[in-house]
């Protein structure tokens, strides 16, 4: 004998075909409305809550917070988060495939300590060779991780610790003072009135959104993100993917030194990007990219480090220490991951 599924009888606002409140009917074993409620609530916020919380906080600040919406004061916070959107880029297409990059602090470090090295060739050729040891810290990174097989965490965990070692090897761990007037201008200078280092970062979104959504590149990155082994099956390329969105990581993340060195005026291999593999995966998952891979949200990324700097920065001008800041940032991660939990689960 057949079983069939008894109709039980549920409360809603009526369906399409007009039958009125309390006539329609549900199988055992399907979601209710109040679960379908909960988890679209979860898929607005992923979508849209990082946006709606920098505009909940800038409207507090402009109530609120004396001289926080000035000229001068938002120029400040779009320089200060400006390294962090350009490492987070990079972070964004790793956690796309289901990674993770825990390197590009050292990247940094690295940049900036072979810049001193060869600036006395001309700023161009200090530029390539700290963009190039970018590439070789995601070269390896890549490497390990599509040929080896290790896990990303794994892999780049090696050169987190090497990596920050070896810069500190190469500067004789000193720090070294920047006097070249070139380089200093990338992290002083502006254009029309906007810092550079800004108009980069904001440059580099653009341009990674277009390789996500517009190229065949970005849609093999979401494609092996989701399923790295039915990717395989259709014969995308998936090794040399990988790597490549490793490279792009090491790179932008030893750009972001190379800025960051010029706006400080000083290379020190030291500090320079400590925690900054922190700061971008913080950005990156709040910005709605699920760690599990799939996806890539560009501009939640972004958002999601203006979120970060501006709840920072809240906290300070209101004389609550740092540590109620860094709790307060522990919250939203945790929150942004229970919402992407709550929206996969549907």
């Amino acid at each position: 004998m057949t079983a069939q599924a008894t109709a039980e009888p549920v409360r809603g606002e009526g369906d399409h075909r007009g039958r009125p409140r309390g006539t329609g009917t549900r199988t055992p074993g399907t979601k209710g409305p109040g679960v379908l409620g909960r988890r679209g609530t979860a898929a607005w916020l992923q979508e849209y809550g990082v946006y709606a919380a920098v505009a909940v906080l800038l409207l507090f600040n402009a109530l609120f917070t004396d001289h926080f919406l000035t000229t001068d004061n938002l120029r400040t916070q779009l320089i200060q988060v400006a390294p962090i959107v350009i490492v987070a880029l990079g972070m964004a297409l790793v956690i796309g495939t289901e990674g993770v990059d825990l390197s590009v602090g050292s990247a940094m470090a690295l940049a900036a300590a072979l810049l001193p090295l060869y600036l006395g060739y001309g700023l161009i050729p200090a530029l390539l060779v700290a963009l190039l040891s970018g590439v070789l810290v995601g070269l390896v990174n890549g490497t390990l991780v599509s040929v080896v097989g290790l896990q990303p965490i794994v892999a780049t965990l090696a050169l987190f610790v090497g990596g920050r070692g070896l810069a500190l090897v190469m500067a004789d761990g000193q720090l070294k003072q920047i006097v070249n007037p070139d380089l200093l201008a990338l992290g002083t200078g502006s254009l029309l009135g906007i810092p550079l280092v800004v108009l980069v970062a904001g440059v580099l979104t653009l341009a990674v959104a277009f390789v996500v959504h517009r190229t065949t590149f970005g849609r093999q990155v979401v494609a092996i993100g989701g399923n790295r082994a039915a990717a395989a099956l259709a014969g995308l390329p998936v090794k040399r993917v990988l790597t490549g969105v490793y490279i792009l990581c090491g790179m932008l993340a030893a750009l972001a030194g190379v800025l960051a060195t010029a706006r400080l005026t000083a290379s020190d291999p030291s500090s320079l990007g400590t925690l900054m593999e922190l700061s971008a995966i913080t950005a990156v998952v709040v910005g709605g990219t699920p760690l599990s891979g799939g996806s890539v949200r560009v501009l939640g990324t972004v958002a999601g480090a203006l979120l970060m700097q501006l709840l920072r920065a809240t906290l300070v001008k209101h004389d609550l220490p740092d540590s109620t800041a860094q709790i307060a940032q522990a919250a939203i991660i945790i929150a942004a991951v229970y919402v992407a939990r709550e929206r996969r689960s549907r």
